[in-house]
């Protein structure tokens, strides 16, 4: 069904003056937003002199935590490696040493040049084993030294607990090896 005449407005162009036409009303806002931001005070953080104020939540460097015995505490279930989105985890599983566990990883690797810091790999973990760090300055001269493996993650995971543990405290404290190992013990 066609719109009827009596429905349709036409619409002119507006007539623009003498200082449209020369971009005065443009220039004058560029001109005030800039003088704005001279006379705002300063929020540049000038980083090697001083560190950054990060937030809470800020998810830096990945490690592996230890439990109490100062074992690995991942139970190689790839659950994380399920979860990632960017698919920067890999593990290798083999039984485990211990009887407190059924396997563990033998290797355990991640790309820090391909994960996005998302955290989907630390929601997913039965046995809280993998982190998010507030580790900000991660460098590495080649691909190879950006891929963490098993012991570079406890490195990091002692360095964090011991050096600064009220910086970076063990944010998951569940039990022994985490929330679903209790589950399956109190059942």
């Amino acid at each position: 069904m066609p719109i009827a005449s009596k429905d349709v407005k036409w619409v002119s162009t507006p007539k623009m003056g003498l200082g449209d036409l020369l971009y005065f009303p443009a220039v004058f806002s560029g001109m005030a937003t800039t003088l704005k931001h001279v006379i705002q005070p300063k929020v540049t953080e000038q980083y090697p002199e001083q560190e950054p104020n990060l937030p809470a939540n800020y998810r830096g460097v990945h490690r592996l935590n230890r439990d109490e015995a100062g074992r690995v505490k991942c139970v190689a279930c790839y659950m994380c490696s399920t979860a990632c989105p960017a698919h920067c985890i890999d593990i290798v599983a083999a039984p485990s040493p211990w009887t407190d566990r059924e396997k563990y990883p033998e290797t355990f690797v991640i790309d820090e040049l391909r994960c996005i810091y998302c955290g989907m790999c630390e929601e997913a973990c039965p046995v809280d084993a993998i982190e998010l760090t507030s580790l900000y300055d991660l460098t590495g001269l080649s691909r190879e030294q950006m891929l963490f493996d098993k012991e570079k993650l406890l490195s990091v995971f002692d360095m964090t607990t011991k050096e600064s543990p009220k910086k970076d405290p063990i944010r998951t404290r569940a039990g022994k090896l985490g929330v679903a190992s209790e589950a399956l013990k109190n059942s």
